[in-house]
């Protein structure tokens, strides 16, 4: 069993891509460059706007990021479905924390509004995720409510995010 802390930094968000964090065979966050976050400021089993646990992380936006060259030529955004991204591997290390065994897999999502768009301009980027239900029985799936923030500014939420572990031969 991991030590639960209450954050972690970049260093510690790679041992969990390399597998080493939570285990072999269990929740993994992607390596860089698809990492979408650098550390995780906040994480809660009894925090959020529902009681049932939060996560907090941020970013550091820089004008060389792999996808401003490439989204759009002359007219750099991150796409938004990196920040979705973000929200997902944020919910499957969350469960992964709680201890639960198996691979974290992205599920779906309610709706996505984007309010805002995140360009070099901006230094930081904070995520959150506000969880609804736990369920930590032979399902084990967490359904919660997440945000971005560039530069303190909402500039997207999604409702309902939804992940999953599955044990091997489960799926």
């Amino acid at each position: 069993m991991h030590e639960q802390k209450s954050s972690y930094g970049y260093e510690e968000l790679l041992t969990c891509g390399r597998g080493e964090l939570f285990g072999p065979g269990n929740a993994q966050l992607p390596v860089p460059p698809m990492l979408m976050f650098d550390r995780i400021t906040d994480i809660s089993e009894t925090g959020g706007d529902h009681g049932k646990g939060s996560i907090r992380a941020e970013f550091d936006i820089r004008p060389d990021l792999w996808f401003f060259g490439c989204h759009f030529i002359g007219d750099p955004v991150m796409p938004g479905c990196l920040g979705l991204d973000a929200l997902w591997q944020m919910s499957g290390f969350y469960l992964g924390w709680l201890g639960e065994p198996g691979k974290g897999r992205a599920i779906s999502t309610g709706e996505v509004k984007f309010t805002g768009m995140i360009t070099p301009k901006n230094k930081l980027l904070e995520y959150g995720v506000d969880f609804k239900r736990v369920m930590r029985g032979r399902l084990v799936l967490c359904i919660g409510n997440g945000w971005v923030k560039a530069d303190g500014e909402t500039v997207f939420t999604a409702s309902d995010l939804r992940v999953a572990v599955f044990k091997e031969n489960a799926a």
